[in-house]
Order: structure tokens, then C-alpha cells, then sequence
């Protein structure tokens, strides 16, 4: 009996290595499929996640984009059967500084332009297949108020066909996030007026009066930008208050006074190097829009006049290239892009918008968080505002265009998807 005992003993003792290694075997396969599934894999980073099949987006011809069109060169339509492509009072999201007609803009003209490429046609919005483009995905606009603008009209723009119940909006400085909870997506606007840090990254206490740019420091908004499926870069109007900025480069106890374009060129290189750094080519598609421009004096499309954008209806005709689109800024770019190891997708909105002196908020938006009085709105030479945009308006033109590029993405995706197949 003796015996029996001490031979089952040996066999359990002999047995326990292999059990033992069994049970790390499977442990560590474990491991393996859970780091697999997480979003910081290396397989989820490169081939996304393999548990939830995308519906797939299927894009009409008459939506497909000629290779050969450019979109930024055309002409404004009168167009009031088509545009706007939402009203006003339809969108509870839009916030005072752009409701124009609700702050007492007498003519609704700036609604009805349509924008009219030369060689081709926009495809006809639909905000049910961009939602479709954008399910389980983030699309995040990054950038100042013009910026925010442009987050407003996409937020107008899709809303309408989301059920009560299904849609929010939330504000976490420096954060605005619209949730489309049916199709887990996200349409985002991040304060960033210089791209890079700034004394002036806080949402609602900044002033232009005040700039100081750390030209080499991004990281802490790189780390909000980390991930997004849809990144939308805009950096232009703050640079331009004053032709020199105070900024710091390397020591943040070293200000000195740098002209703006020096200091700008700096500064998209350190937003060039987090990219490549930072972004997944394969998962995440950043675009940068060109400059918003101005219409501070009237004199330039109308030569001897005193005035500015104030009290215009109609788009300025024939060639027209405004002093408030600095050229220089505009090469810096090209160049920094050129340079870029992944792609970047240039949105240039600068000419087309060039022509609309008459979409701007004037004496019809807000001031400092606070509509103008009626003494101010009597007085539209010294404030009329003739940087931000009503809406509608030209913004929702800006994501016509985006929304086009975004068809293309998914066209082209499909093609090498089924060229694979075959």
C-alpha cells in the first residue's frame, strides 16, 4: 500500500512541470489576445480592429471626383433652391458670434451661393453617408475661431438626420464634442490658435492683445490629437495682429521678439515633426486648411471707398486676391508640407473665400463674448468684424470640399480592397 502511495507521488511530481507549463502556455496566449484586441497594439494600430467588421460606404458616380478637377478653382452661383443646406433656427448647436440673421442682419443673400468648380461639380452633402464615413471614428477640427466655426457648421450640417436622444453636445476645455451615440462618432473642435503652445491656449480667457508662442513645444496638445481618426489643422489669424510676436524657442525663460513669418515657419515645423512622430499613416488622415481671409478695407475691391465688409450682399466679381492673405504664410506652408514624410492634405479655401466680402458677421455677431449695442452696431467702421463668417454660410462651403476628399478616401480604399480580392 506503502508502495502505491509513493508511486502516485512520483507520477503527480513528474506530472506537475507539464502542468505547470501547460497553464503558462495558456496564460501567456491569454495575454497575447488581449494586448491583440487593445487599441495600442501594434496589429490594431496597423490593420485596425478585427472585431467589429466596418458597414461598408458605398459612393455613387456621380460622387466620385475627376483626378484631374480642382476643386478650389471655379465661381460663386446664385443658388437658392439648394443652399443653405440647413437654416438657422434648425440648429440649436450654432452659438451667437455666427447667427446673423437672429442678431438682426436685414438680408439673408450670404445663405444662397453655391460654390461652382470649372471643370467638375461638388457631390450633393449627404450627411447619412458621412456619418457612415465616420462611424466608430473621431473627426476633430484643430485651430482657432474661424476653426470653431467650421466645427459648428459640420456639427449643423449632420445633426438634422440624428433622432432626438441620439445626439449631444459637451464642452471640455479646450474641447467641444458633438456625439453621434448611434454611430459611436464624434465631430470635435480643440482650441489651438497657434498650433503650438501658447499663453493663450485657454478656451474662454484669451486675448489676441497678448501673445506668447512657445514655438518648440507641442506635446501637450499632441496628446489630445493622439489617435483621432480625422485630424483638421487651421493656424492663421492670431499670427497676424502684429508683424513681429514674442515667442521662446528652448528655454521658456528666453523671450524674444521674432518676425511673424520666421516664428510661423518654426512653429509648423515642430506641428511637422509630432506628426510624423505621432500620426498612424495607415489608420489616421490629417488635412490643413489655408487661410481664412479678411475684409478689413473696402478700397480694394472698390477702389476709393472708405469703407469695409460692412453692409455687403453680393461676392466680389473677376480676379481679387485681398492684402489680408499674407503670400509668404502660404509658401512657409507649401514648403512645410512638401517636406513631410506622411501625407497632408492641403484645403485650399483662400481664393474661394477671397470673393465672399459679403459673408461676414460685421456688426451682426458678438464682441467679447457680448452682441454689440446698438450705439456699437451704429458705429461698423470701427466694429464690424470682417474675420468670422455667419452661418450658414461659407464655412459649410470649406465642408463640402472636406467632405468630397473624404468620399475620395473611402473610393480609393475601395478600389485597392477589391484589387486585392481579385
Amino acid at each position: 500500500m506503502s508502495s502505491m502511495k509513493t508511486q502516485s507521488a512520483v507520477r503527480i511530481q513528474s506530472l506537475f512541470p507539464v502542468l505547470l507549463a501547460s497553464l503558462l502556455v495558456l496564460g501567456t496566449a491569454q495575454l497575447v489576445f488581449d494586448g491583440l484586441k487593445s487599441r495600442k497594439s501594434y496589429v490594431f494600430q496597423f490593420y485596425g480592429n478585427p472585431e467589429k467588421p466596418r458597414k461598408p460606404v458605398f459612393v455613387l458616380q456621380e460622387d466620385r471626383m475627376n483626378g484631374s478637377c480642382n476643386l478650389f478653382e471655379g465661381q460663386w452661383v446664385w443658388d437658392n433652391v439648394s443652399h443653405p443646406l440647413y437654416e438657422e433656427n434648425s440648429c440649436p448647436f450654432l452659438v451667437k458670434q455666427t447667427t446673423c440673421l437672429r442678431n438682426g442682419r436685414p438680408d439673408s443673400f450670404y445663405q444662397n451661393w453655391r460654390w461652382q468648380p470649372h471643370a467638375c461639380n461638388l457631390p450633393k452633402f449627404d450627411p447619412l453617408k458621412l456619418l457612415d464615413i465616420l462611424r466608430d471614428k473621431r473627426l476633430m477640427f484643430v485651430g482657432d475661431s474661424v476653426q470653431r466655426s467650421q466645427f459648428e457648421s459640420m456639427v449643423c450640417l449632420v445633426q438634422s438626420v440624428i433622432p432626438e436622444g441620439k445626439k449631444s453636445l459637451e464642452r471640455v476645455p479646450p474641447r467641444k464634442i458633438f456625439k453621434a451615440k448611434e454611430y459611436n462618432a464624434t465631430i470635435e473642435y480643440y482650441w489651438a490658435p497657434f498650433i503650438v503652445e501658447s499663453i493663450s491656449d485657454h478656451a474662454t480667457n484669451h486675448t489676441v492683445l497678448k501673445r506668447l508662442v512657445n514655438l518648440d513645444s507641442i506635446s501637450k496638445h499632441g496628446k489630445s490629437w493622439e489617435g483621432v481618426d480625422v485630424l483638421v489643422f487651421e493656424s492663421y489669424v492670431w499670427w497676424m495682429y502684429r508683424p513681429q510676436i514674442n515667442a521662446t524657442y528652448g528655454s521658456m525663460d528666453e523671450v524674444q521678439e521674432y518676425n511673424v513669418t520666421t516664428a510661423y515657419r518654426i512653429a509648423m515645423e515642430t506641428w511637422a515633426n509630432w506628426l510624423e512622430s505621432a500620426i498612424n499613416p495607415h489608420l489616421q488622415k490629417v488635412f490643413f486648411m489655408s487661410m481664412s481671409p479678411t475684409h478689413l478695407w473696402s478700397w480694394e475691391w472698390k477702389p476709393g471707398s472708405h469703407g469695409n465688409c460692412f453692409n455687403e450682399s453680393y461676392p466680389i466679381q473677376g480676379s481679387y486676391w485681398g492684402t489680408g492673405s499674407n503670400l509668404d504664410i502660404m509658401e512657409i506652408m507649401h514648403e512645410v508640407l512638401q517636406d513631410l514624410k506622411i501625407n497632408v492634405t492641403f484645403l485650399n479655401i483662400t481664393q474661394l473665400s477671397e470673393y465672399r466680402k459679403d459673408a461676414h458677421t460685421t456688426v451682426f455677431g458678438e464682441r467679447r463674448g457680448k452682441l454689440l449695442t446698438k450705439e456699437q452696431r451704429a458705429d461698423p467702421m470701427n466694429f464690424a468684424d470682417c474675420i468670422h463668417w455667419c452661418l450658414p454660410g461659407l464655412p459649410d462651403t470649406w465642408n463640402e470640399i472636406l467632405y468630397a476628399y473624404l468620399l475620395q478616401a473611402v473610393k480609393l480604399g475601395c478600389e485597392e480592397e477589391m484589387a486585392h480580392v481579385q
